[in-house]
């Protein structure tokens, strides 16, 4: 089974990895990696701009490389919510057929001095190196592992979100279900 991740970021092709293993265990995986613009900057700052960063991530890695059977898109964004910054990230995936399926990660209130950094145009992996003093967390644990001191981490979180996402490909409830396909 071949599969495009739309991002050279370890963690990203780690979660993708680990949300294909499990649920094709017994599936070859190909997991290739590209790089493709998102279209919502170095660092969304919405829920929406978040979820179609990773779908046009998707889309283009599918523009990249079209003779895949998955493309993925996962974009980690930020937004105020009452005064709150909150991370969490959308992945979306497109299959041979059918629509593209996304899902949302667990949402995760972000410290003051963190949204004190980012609201003045830093991107959130830089604020979280320099409130946790720490270098390139973002292909780490990311905010999740520091503020949960690695009970979860950025890709265990996007693994889980990854699998929620792919459930309409593995769920013969759903029309564009593969399940089966790949085994």
């Amino acid at each position: 089974m071949k599969v495009v991740v739309a991002s050279r970021n370890p963690v990203k092709v780690g979660a993708t990895t680990q949300a294909f293993n499990t649920l094709f265990p017994d599936a070859t995986l190909d997991i290739m990696s590209v790089n493709v613009d998102s279209g919502a900057g170095d660092q969304p700052d919405s829920d929406e701009a978040t979820r179609l960063g990773a779908r046009a991530r998707a889309l283009r890695s599918r523009e990249a490389v079209p003779d895949a059977d998955f493309w993925v898109g996962l974009e980690g964004g930020v937004e105020i919510i009452d005064n709150q910054l909150m991370a969490f990230a959308w992945m979306a995936v497109q299959g041979r057929v059918g629509d593209i399926s996304e899902a949302r990660s667990a949402t995760l209130p972000l410290p003051p001095a963190v949204k004190e950094l980012v609201v003045s145009g830093l991107e959130l992996g830089e604020a979280n190196d320099r409130v946790f003093s720490t270098v390139n967390s973002k292909q780490g644990g990311g905010a999740y592992g520091l503020l949960t001191d690695g009970l979860y981490t950025r890709e265990s979180i996007y693994a889980q979100t990854l699998i929620i996402a792919l459930i309409p490909f593995v769920n013969m409830l759903y029309p564009q279900s593969e399940a089966g396909h790949f085994d």
